[in-house]
């Protein structure tokens, strides 16, 4: 699945939710595949079976998810409309991260390349996977 790091700064449950979103992007998880039980996922990860269902709230409080009760939680299809806040959400985030980079030495040519190799794998996963843009 993937692991997290119990050393780190940021909390747990934030870890797992960029995981599972990370997950969801790169389509490793489709929409209405459903996701492991806490149970499970606290078992897998060794981790507080509060903290998974923590994560799963935010998850689906922000739409990357959704719950069936007595059913489990399932990957949410992406919506047609955009999400206004979850867009101005990565729009900070990466006006953090370009200002970090540079702060770091990275000059605006790298940065453009990486933009660039970002978008050469979108690409190459939409020309492959066949993804339908209506669900």
């Amino acid at each position: 699945m993937f692991e997290l790091d119990i050393r780190s700064r940021q909390p747990i449950y934030e870890q797992l939710i960029d995981k599972m979103k990370e997950m969801i992007v790169r389509e490793l998880w489709q929409p209405h595949d459903q996701l492991p039980s806490v149970r499970t996922m606290a078992k897998q990860l060794m981790v507080n079976p509060n903290t998974i269902q923590k994560a799963y709230r935010e998850l689906e409080r922000d739409g990357w998810i959704y719950s069936i009760p007595g059913k489990g939680s399932f990957v949410a299809p992406r919506s047609k409309e955009p999400n206004i806040e979850a867009i101005a959400t990565v729009r900070e985030q990466l006006v953090r991260l370009v200002k970090e980079a540079r702060f770091l030495g990275v000059t605006n040519e790298q940065l453009w390349q990486w933009v660039r190799e970002g978008e050469k794998e979108g690409e190459n996963r939409d020309s492959t996977c066949g993804r339908d843009e209506n669900v």
